[in-house]
């Protein structure tokens, strides 16, 4: 797989995690936790495409 096309599927995969951040928060019940660690998951993968980036 090229740089690009890995940087392009890990963007796709931060807009889904920030899309799932946003329902999470949108319900009344929404779970700490789980926004928790979903911005840690949309962290690492910020992280990883801008490792990327820099190549």
């Amino acid at each position: 797989m090229s740089i690009d096309a890995r940087i392009r599927e890990l963007d796709h995969r931060h807009k889904q995690l920030d899309a799932a951040i946003e329902t999470e928060r949108k319900h009344l019940s929404g779970d700490d936790i789980r926004v928790a660690d979903l911005k840690r998951k949309k962290l690492r993968i910020k992280d990883e495409i801008n490792q990327l980036k820099s190549r």
